[in-house]
């Protein structure tokens, strides 16, 4: 949990950054809470990004089934194969390339990706399609808010 407070803070400027934007809804009640960021800890599915020695960035990482994905509106996923998941991630605005270093990480651990992002995430969406992802539709989040869905293969 050495990290802990770091990722906290990091949550905390990316909420004030997505405000900032216009972006008020999507992390603006506190989420991810403590709670939640305690749990991907733990669970060793939090990682960090770090530049000069620095935490720049955390997301959540894992391969697995994730439930709100099993249902998608006006699209299909671009593939049915195993995925690595990817939520919350999030930058301090300390370094550039956040972003990338998350998915280049993610793409070499399993070639099939799966991201959500809030429609007003415009630097989120950007970085995305950047990358090489693709918009596929929409999902619902566990308390019912819509997400734009998107995937990547690296095949």
């Amino acid at each position: 949990m050495d990290d802990f407070d770091a990722i906290v803070a990091i949550y905390d400027q990316a909420r004030a950054y997505m405000a900032n934007e216009g972006n008020y809804t999507q992390w603006g009640f506190g989420y991810p809470d403590s709670d939640i960021v305690r749990s991907d800890v733990e669970s060793l599915n939090s990682y960090v990004i770090v530049a000069d020695d620095e935490i720049v960035g955390t997301f959540y990482f894992s391969v697995e089934d994730d439930l709100t994905y099993r249902v998608i509106e006006g699209g299909v996923w671009g593939g049915d194969s195993p995925y690595g998941v990817i939520h919350r991630l999030a930058s301090s605005g300390k370094a550039r390339g956040v972003g990338r270093a998350c998915f280049e990480f993610c793409a070499e651990k399993i070639g099939y990706l799966r991201i959500d992002t809030h429609r007003n995430n415009q630097s989120m969406r950007k970085a995305l399609t950047e990358f090489g992802f693709v918009e596929r539709g929409i999902i619902y989040t566990h308390d019912g808010t819509p997400r734009l869905a998107f995937d990547y293969s690296s095949k």
